[in-house]
């Protein structure tokens, strides 16, 4: 491990700490319906789609509204990837999306997930990636917040039978937080020498002779979103690996920092609106180690020589660089990998397919353990906050006290909510990856604990929501399409309900003033406490799976045994 490669990583935490206070001051007062400068634009929209700011909304209304406005997008998506030969801003005359393929997309790009089954330079047009992908990336992002302001609505009141209005915070987020952020980040990124046109493919001839159709299009705008809003989801297949999407060494610092630095800000907006800024910065600090531990190890484990390459003979001075790019090295490729799992992003600039089998698995982990490492914008705050709730749960058991946080008390409706939502992710990674084993044995092109690792890796991502893959497992045909789909789904909504249940039950509760036994939330024994229920749920629950597949091959590798 290098002083250049840990200056980098220190450098980069530092930015996102920074960037937190500032970026959650300013979307509280967003939230709290302060930020007025868009005030006409933001009207009109009400005015148009017939929303009455005015009416709040009961848990089970917000909820219904999230679910309709949803289906309705991925109807959309749907139809305009079926339509796609049919429509315009198609100068590369991409046919229609194949039913399944489409099926499986638009769940993706609805689910804020990205994961992409198909090459976007060769499958989409530029109508389907602009009007389809790029529109859901901002709807998809704005969902996940305004779920997590809905559960803070509930916990800040004094007593409440509503969170909000779904529409409202919908546009809010929107208008106010991912357009304005998104528009800048897009004219920096042309500025780096990113593509923003509708110019036709261009033709062109290598310097060996061969002829090379080199992709262009609408680029800028849909990377800016698909690294702001948590989403992923790149242009082109290879993603930010490709210097289209990621053409300088600033562009991907700076793309780096758009993966974590709303849902980083999102730990101060919660302290700010619950009135306590510790409380946010308790789960900032819990979110921070985990994320520390994941680059540590993963670093570490991606400087070290191949076994197999040294006992071949090899120079292994450089580490692991296969799979890399050259002109980001290891140290950004590590800070890239552990931020976009920890994000539920799932962009990538290098191959987590070709990293070290322990480098390989921690991205994973940060996944498994439900992608509260920071996590999407909005979902990890609300999915960290499920935690809590089991957290303030032990302790209260330990204590023997009603378990209480921030005024509210913690009884069984809440722990079983939180529960349901934790139990997700098993059914989604174990119950779906075991049928793709057993519907698609064939779709595995490595063998031993490497293959077992891509599909994990799969339906990990799938129901995490974070959309990222390992190579060398074909999810394009019509069972892990169909299956990766409900995976996608059940890690998306079937959180959200229980989580919105949630802010409705403890919205509806009167607050109660701290007493001498109340179990203090903001300090280092609580985030201790947080850290080691997250780890020891996720480990209990994943644990023989990891055994199986990286760990295993972790301990092959060395004995010089290749997957």
């Amino acid at each position: 491990m290098d002083a250049a490669g840990i200056l980098q990583i220190l450098i980069y935490i530092a930015v996102i700490a920074a960037l937190t206070p500032l970026l959650g001051g300013y979307m509280a007062k967003v939230y709290e319906g302060q930020a007025r400068f868009l005030g006409p634009v933001e009207r009109g929209l009400y005015k148009v789609c017939g929303v009455d700011t005015a009416r709040e909304q009961h848990w089970t209304g917000y909820t219904l509204s999230l679910l309709a406005f949803n289906l309705a997008g991925w109807a959309l998506l749907f139809g305009i990837q079926r339509l796609q030969g049919w429509l315009p801003l198609n100068p590369a005359e991409m046919a229609a999306v194949p039913p399944d393929l489409a099926f499986n997309t638009a769940i993706s790009f609805m689910t804020n997930t990205n994961w992409q089954s198909y090459g976007g330079e060769s499958t989409l047009s530029y109508l389907t990636q602009m009007v389809g992908l790029t529109v859901q990336n901002f709807v998809s992002a704005a969902t996940g917040m305004a779920v997590v302001v809905a559960l803070i609505r509930g916990f800040a009141s004094a007593s409440a039978r509503t969170i909000g209005n779904f529409y409202v915070d919908l546009v809010r987020s929107t208008l106010y937080i991912l357009l304005p952020l998104s528009f800048v980040a897009a004219l920096f990124l042309v500025w780096q020498g990113m593509p923003q046109n509708f110019d036709t493919y261009t033709a062109a001839t290598t310097l060996e002779g061969a002829n090379q159709v080199i992709a262009q299009g609408p680029v800028a705008s849909q990377v800016a979103i698909k690294q702001i809003g948590s989403n992923g989801g790149g242009f082109f297949n290879v993603n930010s690996s490709h210097p289209f999407e990621n053409p300088t060494p600033l562009s991907n610092i700076v793309e780096m920092t758009f993966l974590l630095m709303l849902a980083a800000a999102l730990t101060n907006t919660f302290g700010r609106m619950v009135k306590d800024q510790r409380q946010g910065w308790a789960i900032f600090a819990a979110m921070g180690l985990m994320l520390v531990i994941g680059l540590g190890v993963t670093y570490w484990s991606e400087v070290q020589a191949n076994p197999a390459m040294v006992a071949a003979g090899m120079d292994g001075t450089l580490g692991n660089m296969e799979g890399k790019e050259v002109r980001f090295g290891i140290a950004n490729s590590t800070i890239w990998a552990t931020a976009t799992t920890a994000a539920s992003n799932g962009s990538v600039n290098s191959m987590h397919d070709s990293f070290m089998p322990l480098g390989g698995m921690l991205p994973m982990i940060n996944m498994l353990l439900g992608e509260v490492i920071f996590g999407g914008v909005g979902a990890g705050l609300y999915g960290m906050l499920i935690f809590v709730v089991v957290a303030v749960f032990i302790a209260g058991l330990m204590v023997g006290r009603t378990p209480e946080y921030l005024g509210k008390k913690i009884e069984s409706k809440e722990v079983k909510l939180a529960m349901l939502a934790v139990l997700i992710f098993p059914v989604g990674v174990l119950g779906l990856g075991a049928a793709s084993l057993l519907g698609m044995p064939g779709a595995i092109q490595d063998g031993g604990p490497h293959g077992l690792s891509e599909v994990l890796y799969g339906f990990t991502s799938a129901t995490a929501n974070n959309g990222s893959a390992f190579a060398g497992w074909t999810a394009n045909n019509l069972v892990n399409n169909t299956l990766l789909g409900f995976a996608m789904l059940l890690g998306r909504f079937v959180v959200i309900i229980p989580v919105l249940a949630i802010a409705g039950a403890v919205a509806a509760k009167k607050s109660v003033p701290p007493s001498a036994g109340t179990f203090p939330t903001h300090g280092w024994l609580f985030v201790v406490l947080l850290v080691g229920v997250i780890l020891v749920v996720g480990g209990l629950t994943f644990f023989p799976v990891l055994a199986l597949g990286p760990i295993v091959e972790h301990l092959m590798l060395g004995a010089h045994t290749l997957f």
